[in-house]
Parts: structure tokens; C-alpha cells; sequence
């Protein structure tokens, strides 16, 4: 199914408009995005168990899931400001992690024939995932303006995709 072009121009718009809120004011913004990721957490977890009235398959791992989602989802609601430092902090530290891994797997890649561009690549890795890591607040208060610069890289990309879009279907 082809999505009409004025779906992805407001989708466009959207992620335009978060990433100049985020740029501009970044801790506001972080914590309204948090607290409704709390609210999607809360209720996504309620439905998840409600779900096991209907449907019993698999039902310890949507117990769990939903349990976290409600438990997750309730501590961002009740606490938006620490949830926020909490949901920022544990992506900062994920990045970090991940480019540390990342960095490994490239280097093995390197050795295993891979090729000598790939292994100074995955050196590069493990130093900046360290370094991210390592240098958690720092980087941790600079996430939101680097998701506000994406966004609003991704939201004029949309908007221009959808007017392409737009004149893909005229023709």
C-alpha cells in the first residue's frame, strides 16, 4: 500500500518540528518526548496483559514484557525529570557500548581477511564507544541536540520525499 504524499510531508513536519524543539530547548523537550514514552510504555504494557485474556501463547514472556512496561512506564510518569536522565543516560551508555562491540566485531572481521581499512575502522570504533562510554554526562547532555539534528535532517528529507512523492503520482 502506497501512503498518500501528504502523510509523509507531516511526518516530514513532525520530525522537522521535534528537531528544532529539541536544538532549541533541549531539556524540555527530552523530558515531554520521555513522559510520552512512559505513557506508551504504561499503557502498551496494560494491553500486553489484557492481550492474555484473548490470546495464551507465549504468555510467560508477554507477562514479563508487559510487567516491565508498566513498571518502566510508571516510574517515567511519576518521575518525569529523573526518568528522562534515566532513558537518556542508559541510550548514551548503549551507544557507547554498542561502538565498543562494533569496533571489536571489525577488527576480528580485519584479521580474518577483512582487509586493513576495516580493522583502523574498528579501532576507531572502540575509541569513540569508549569514549562515550567512558565520558558518560558529557555526552549524555549532548544527545538530545545530536537526535534534534537528525531529526530535523530526517523531517526535510520527508519533506522533500513527499513532494517528490506528490509529483510521482501526478504523472
Amino acid at each position: 500500500m502506497i501512503l498518500p504524499w501528504w502523510v509523509t510531508l507531516l511526518r516530514g513536519v513532525a520530525a522537522l518540528g521535534i528537531g528544532v524543539l529539541l536544538v532549541m530547548q533541549p531539556g524540555v523537550t527530552t523530558v515531554v518526548l520521555v513522559v510520552f514514552l512512559g505513557w506508551y510504555w504504561l499503557v502498551g504494557g496494560v494491553f500486553t496483559l489484557g492481550s492474555l485474556f484473548v490470546d495464551r501463547t507465549q504468555w510467560g514472556w508477554r507477562v514479563a514484557s508487559g510487567l516491565l512496561s508498566i513498571f518502566a512506564g510508571a516510574y517515567i510518569v511519576a518521575s518525569p525529570l529523573l526518568g528522562a536522565a534515566v532513558v537518556v543516560g542508559t541510550a548514551t551508555l548503549i551507544l557507547g557500548i554498542n561502538g565498543m562491540i562494533i569496533g571489536i566485531v571489525d577488527i576480528v572481521k580485519a584479521v580474518k581477511g577483512g582487509g586493513w581499512g576495516i580493522g583502523v575502522l574498528g579501532v576507531l570504533s572502540i575509541i569513540i564507544g569508549g569514549v562515550i562510554a567512558f565520558n558518560f554526562t558529557s555526552f549524555m547532555l549532548a544527545l538530545p541536540w545530536v537526535w534534534g539534528a537528525f531529526a530535523m535532517v530526517a523531517g526535510i528529507a520527508g519533506i522533500l520525499g513527499a513532494f517528490q512523492i506528490k509529483k510521482l503520482q501526478a504523472a
